[in-house]
């Protein structure tokens, strides 16, 4: 694309996707009429659309992220350029092509008409435009420009962020990169000099305020140094220090939310310092996203709690010593989500697959790593409580946190979920380098794969969907730090986690036989990818019962 010819591209492409977010909209409240009893959107009617329902989440995820990626291509100060705009605009010709060709077939069950479609959407000025945009010579251009000026797009971010995302860069090359295959082929934990140098840092601090000895501003969030750490570190290795700061970040946001002074003045300074090492158990055998369904226990005692039942997936449990437990405090059950409350709980820190620790006072907590195949490291942990006390100092907002359980979890989740975008990021990337390094020494038929149209066009959409992902966590971290954007966090925890996996399958795809061999890393980042859309949230209750809803919602009382 010429300069002109992107120009005047990017005017189309704002205008095509301004129809195809016409038709979302228009689908969307088809869907919230034909899902609500009395004004408001009944679960069991979704339940009946459940198909057209995930759609629309993943088509809106689409949209709202190609309209934040023309914004960013087009904003000098984010020092993009001609790059960055080609992959905005092939990435906006794409997303309104999938709007259009998933609602056309089967356009009743959207609640549109067919003929209506046709004329918003398949007129001959969106016709040509994505005929222009999606050409395959684009593709290849900008899988030649990423070859020219040695990166996949700008990041985009200000000096203070730049500086975290390059210090952390080269702390996961010079020390994570060097443990991650050892780790993975071995089921092994994550060495201490990964720990320990992360300690050094502060990085278990970057979520905590500076006046609890974290190095968060007092005055405001900065959810975007989470997610720069977090995507270098995931590139680094993802089961061995990807995940490492989000279960320090989901439990001081926690405390942050619902604790009492007492226990912010306690807890903080030592999840910051990294003398606490956090563990989050929410996930049951018989619940996981369901949250509202948790039966684990916790019974007053005499000074405390004491707590019963399974918990299982607690990653990093086994090392943690500081435990987060969704409990239900209420014995009511109707009272569902608001008959939980959270417990801190204290153990030892044990290295290995299984742990058994005996309080004092006889209770007991065990646990047994699960088997996985791929995120090893932290390893997943199923852990049993048999009357296991607790102070009744350590109930999260004290007697006036009894019950609230639920929502200060809900502050710590949504950091979660960008967390799981920018960690889907990290392996993205790692794949992606790896793919292009290998096309370019790899040679078949007399001549380097990357010099196949094929491949050229694997390497820039792998390219143009990681980008356009990253900016929009980008976006939602901003959001984030004005307590907003809790719907935004889980879209893009939705997106990033999906398209991870074809990203990841691709850059395998590349390598050929090679790929499917663990001499390359690349078949870790590929079993390690398909994690994203279980953990933090499945991807069917995120679309349904958040995304889907959310919108929904909107227009049920029209």
């Amino acid at each position: 694309m010429s300069a002109t010819k992107t120009a005047v591209d990017q005017a189309t492409a704002k205008k095509a996707l301004s129809v195809s977010a016409g038709v979302i909209e228009e689908v969307t409240k088809a869907l919230a009429k034909r899902c609500s009893v009395n004004g408001k959107v009944s679960v069991d009617k979704m339940d009946e659309n459940q198909l057209v329902q995930y759609q629309v989440a993943w088509l809106t995820s689409e949209q709202k992220i190609a309209e934040k990626f023309i914004e960013y291509a087009w904003d000098a100060s984010r020092g993009t350029g001609d790059l960055e705009q080609e992959m905005a605009v092939v990435f906006a010709a794409e997303t309104v092509n999938h709007v259009r060709s998933e609602i056309s077939s089967r356009p009743s069950e959207y609640g549109i008409k067919a003929s209506d479609l046709v004329s918003k959407i398949y007129n001959d000025e969106i016709n040509q435009f994505l005929e222009n945009a999606m050409a395959i010579q684009n593709y290849n251009e900008i899988a030649d420009k990423i070859v020219a000026k040695g990166h996949f797009g700008a990041y985009g971010l200000d000096d203070d962020h730049e500086m975290f995302r390059e210090t952390f860069k080269k702390f996961a090359e010079d020390v994570v990169m060097p443990h991650a295959e050892h780790v993975h082929r071995h089921d092994d934990i994550i060495p201490e000099d990964i720990i320990g140098g992360l300690k050094d840092m502060g990085c278990f601090g970057l979520c905590i305020p500076e006046s609890y000895g974290g190095i968060q501003p007092n005055d405001k969030p900065d959810n975007l140094s989470m997610l720069v750490v977090t995507e270098e570190l995931s590139r680094g290795g993802l089961g061995i220090a990807g995940s490492l700061i989000t279960r320090p970040e989901i439990m001081s946001k926690a405390l942050l939310k619902g604790g009492t002074q007492e226990q912010k003045d306690k807890w903080l300074p030592l999840l910051a310092s990294g003398e606490r090492m956090a563990g989050i158990m929410v996930t049951e055998p018989n619940y996981g996203s369901d949250v509202a369904g948790v039966s684990v226990t916790a019974k007053p005692a005499n000074g405390g709690w004491v707590i019963n039942g399974v918990k299982t997936w607690c990653t990093f449990a086994g090392y943690a010593n500081l435990l987060l437990i969704l409990c239900r405090t209420e014995s009511d059950p109707s009272l569902k989500h608001k008959g939980l409350s959270i417990l801190l709980a204290e153990k030892p820190s044990f290295t290995g697959h299984e742990f058994t620790y005996t309080q004092p006072e006889g209770g007991k907590i065990e646990g047994k790593a699960i088997g996985t195949i791929g995120y090893r490291g932290m390893h997943s942990f199923e852990v049993s409580f048999d009357n296991y006390f607790v102070p009744a100092e350590n109930l999260l907002g004290g007697e006036e946190g009894r019950g609230k359980g639920f929502y200060f979890q809900m502050e710590g989740f949504a950091g979660g979920r960008i967390q799981t975008a920018a960690r889907a990021h990290g392996v993205m990337q790692a794949a992606l380098e790896a793919a292009l390094r290998y096309a370019q020494e790899r040679a078949v038929f007399q001549k380097p794969i990357y010099e196949y149209n094929l491949t050229k066009y694997k390497i820039a959409r792998m390219a143009v969907i990681l980008q356009a992902s990253r900016q929009f966590a980008n976006h939602v971290a901003n959001l984030l730090d004005d307590h907003k954007g809790q719907m935004e966090a889980t879209l893009i925890k939705f997106y990033a986690s999906k398209v991870a996996e074809w990203v990841t399958r691709e850059a395998m795809q590349i390598h050929g036989g090679m790929g499917y061999a663990e001499e390359y890393a690349v078949s870790r980042y590929f079993v390690d990818a398909r994690v994203f859309s279980i953990f933090e949230g499945a991807e069917e209750v995120m679309a349904l019962r958040v995304i889907a809803k959310s919108l929904m919602d909107q227009y049920a009382a029209g």
